[in-house]
């Protein structure tokens, strides 16, 4: 098995041979269950230090290809179904259903628009044009551009946020590189970063988002390839940032002159505070994710990215080996809503009633001594001593929630639940005791499962 493990490394840095030892094991030549060679007689082997095969080994276990235990060695993984492994999956328990589930963070069908009149308007089939037209319709480029918060060198239309950070994943990150994410930071994100074998480094949070202080400090002590980060309403915390610690955030980020910045606006048109962007000050390395998911309706299942040429040429020409473009019929339908006043103005009353919402519940909380944050966007994130404890009183009264623990790096002080606060239309006052009941569960334990550096929300 040595020879079979060195003899398939071509590039002996720690990324390089994870790498191959990532191939040995996906094409089946390195069975789950078998025992590694030691780092000594792999390094020996290559002729490189037992520092870089230890690094190559630690990757491989963040990702989940391997495994350690103990003195017995390290271990290929067995194979554990697919969705266990998935922090998602987490999130929400599809074989109970409780009668306010909460645990969902989708938004508020009645808020979302009306897509009858739109259908109507362009169903004339005046978009069928040739599989070699352009993958974005040229009106609705022109629209995006103009809402834009920075002037993008390239952009196209994909389905849906998370196709845009996948394919965004897949075209720039290769096995172990070191990515930074907000911590907390989505749940999904992470297991995408995890699925492309990336080496996953929380960056701890404060009120105004990423810590610029903690990030300087991880980008000293690591050689990050990527920051992904949420601009506004930040999910699961809410937190948006400003102007000023954008600002701040361009000039540290300028001492990683190579690091691409990838940029998810998820929450769009009903995010309250004002769209920041560091592509204001990073234009080059910048790429900007718009979604219309919460705003006009996940079955739209768009999003655009915008950004340097060299990434959205290498997703674009990636995506014409497998769909092409996104449908230019939901495309028009999408055009029609951005241009409509009418939608505008539901959109700018959904936004104001998601504001109302949150508020609402924030204040009954925090009157019952509860601490929580509900900054922007849909959700709110409740502090709890265990979140286990927590889920089960809240079941007991028919609430689900999400735990915290799937959206964390690492762990943590302390363990949180995150409710979708845009789909409670009322009730406060009684919701907010039953939340604050679980809130207040003084049995501490095993509920905060994060993995990763030890940098966390604060």
């Amino acid at each position: 098995m040595l020879t079979l493990i060195t003899g398939a490394v071509q590039d002996r840095s720690a990324r390089g041979i994870a790498a191959a030892v990532s191939r040995l094991i996906t094409a089946g030549r390195l069975p789950a269950g078998i025992r590694l060679p030691t780092v000594r007689s792999v390094a020996t082997e290559l002729g490189v230090s037992p520092t870089t095969v230890s690094e190559a080994w630690r990757s491989l276990i963040l990702a989940g290809a391997i495994q350690t235990r103990g003195r017995s060695g390290t271990y290929v993984s067995g194979p554990l179904p697919p969705r266990e492994r998935l922090r998602y999956t987490q999130l929400g328990n599809a074989s109970v259903t409780l009668p306010k589930d909460l645990s969902t963070g989708v938004p508020d069908p009645a808020l979302l628009p009306d897509l009858s009149g739109a259908l109507r308007r362009i169903g004339d089939g005046r978009w069928a044009g040739s599989y070699l037209d352009a993958p974005v319709l040229p009106e609705l480029e022109a629209v995006l551009r103009e809402r834009w918060p920075y002037p993008p060198e390239r952009l196209t239309v994909v389905d849906g946020a998370m196709d845009a950070l996948d394919r965004i994943a897949g075209a720039m990150l290769r096995f172990g590189d070191h990515v930074l994410v907000e911590n907390p930071a989505f749940a999904p994100l992470l297991d995408l970063l995890q699925a492309v074998g990336a080496t996953v480094i929380g960056v701890p949070m404060d009120a105004g988002g990423v810590d610029p202080a903690a990030l300087r400090q991880i980008l000293r002590d690591y050689r990050p390839v990527a920051l992904f980060l949420q601009p506004r309403a930040q999910n699961p915390t809410g937190t948006s940032m400003d102007r000023n610690r954008a600002l701040t955030l361009a000039q540290v980020l300028l001492e990683a002159p190579n690091l691409l910045i990838v940029e998810d606006d998820h929450a769009g048109d009903i995010a309250s505070a004002p769209l920041v962007s560091l592509g204001s000050h990073l234009p080059d390395r910048t790429v900007h994710v718009a979604s219309f998911s919460k705003s006009h309706g996940p079955d739209l299942r768009l999003a655009a990215i915008g950004g340097p040429s060299h990434v959205i040429d290498a997703v674009s020409d990636r995506r014409l080996l497998g769909p092409g473009w996104s449908s230019r019929l939901l495309q028009g339908v999408l055009l029609d809503l951005l241009t409509d006043r009418r939608v505008i103005a539901q959109v700018a009353t959904a936004r104001d009633t998601y504001a109302a919402r949150r508020a609402a519940l924030l204040a009954v909380l925090h009157g019952h001594g509860v601490e929580a944050t509900a900054a922007d966007g849909i959700n709110l994130w409740m502090t709890v001593p265990d979140q286990q404890n927590a889920m089960v009183a809240l079941a007991a009264h028919g609430v689900a929630a999400a735990p915290g623990a799937p959206f964390c790096v690492q762990p943590l002080a302390e363990d949180h639940l995150r409710i979708t606060a845009g789909l409670v239309t009322g009730g406060y006052d009684e919701l907010a005791e039953v939340l604050a009941s679980a809130a207040f569960q003084t049995s501490r334990g095993s509920g905060r499962r994060g993995q990763g550096h030890p940098h966390g929300w604060r």
